[in-house]
């Protein structure tokens, strides 16, 4: 049996299904429209610092959300690819709780269109490491999955380890902004056989969820202490105030 025929047998046996509902689609990994609809894409007008969307059509690359006006980022430039509400907030928590580990293919592929405009040339990308705790227990890393598809869609090379959380932190929902940046003030690390990858050269930091930026401040002090280039930082979603 020819490659295609095995594909065309096995899609008969095992049809593609929509990753939001479930129901019949196309194509693998995809959404029906129905989901499609329900999925708020980031599109438009967006502040440089974390990719959330801005009212008006002006795209100058200075643009910043309240947020990050009242607390600057220590990276460069942010982007997200769904605001965190509707079916992009079940997918995350699919992703992330729900052992749903295939969403990280076509997630990382919406992620990859929202860094077209970052300079991406001996760009690094590394995930937001879990504590080696909670990796246990969850028994993989969503932002490691994100990672490791979207270096390969980007084309760019990726080190799933060059971070360590050298302390357990608490789960941060329902923290105040400041208890989150205090919690995980000094948590993150440049892995110490992993340092010679970052020095001198672009990072993209790369999570599921952005909510208040702190871990990711974190992530991006290590690396900018251990010598990288600038950083830069890409979400699935973006947690905003009206959502």
């Amino acid at each position: 049996m020819s490659q295609l025929g095995f594909q065309t047998a096995v899609s008969l046996v095992y049809p593609p299904r929509c990753l939001g509902c479930g129901g019949q689609v196309e194509s693998d990994f995809g959404l029906c429209g129905s989901c499609w609809r329900d999925t708020p894409f980031i599109g438009g007008s967006i502040c440089d610092s974390c990719g959330t969307p801005l009212p008006g059509d002006n795209h100058d690359d200075c643009l910043k959300c309240d947020d990050c006006m009242i607390t600057p980022r220590s990276w460069t430039k942010g982007r997200a690819a769904l605001l965190y509400k509707d079916n992009a907030r079940r997918m995350v928590l699919a992703l992330k709780h729900g052992d749903r580990q295939e969403i990280a293919e076509p997630a990382a592929l919406w992620m990859s269109r929202a860094i077209e405009d970052l300079p991406l040339e001996n760009m690094l990308v590394a995930p937001i490491p879990l504590h080696w705790m909670r990796l246990l227990k969850r028994r993989y890393n969503q932002s490691a999955l994100l990672a490791q598809a979207l270096a390969r869609h980007a084309g760019l090379p990726v080190c799933p380890d060059l971070l360590q959380r050298q302390r357990r932190t608490q789960p941060m929902d329902g923290m105040t902004k400041e208890v989150r940046f205090t919690s995980v003030k000094g948590a993150i690390r440049a892995h110490p056989k992993r340092r010679h990858r970052l020095a001198g050269r672009p990072i993209l930091l790369v999570d599921d969820v952005f909510t208040s930026g702190a871990t990711l401040s974190s992530a991006t002090d290590a690396c900018l202490a251990a010598g990288s280039g600038p950083v830069y930082v890409v979400t699935l979603a973006r947690v905003i105030k009206n959502t």
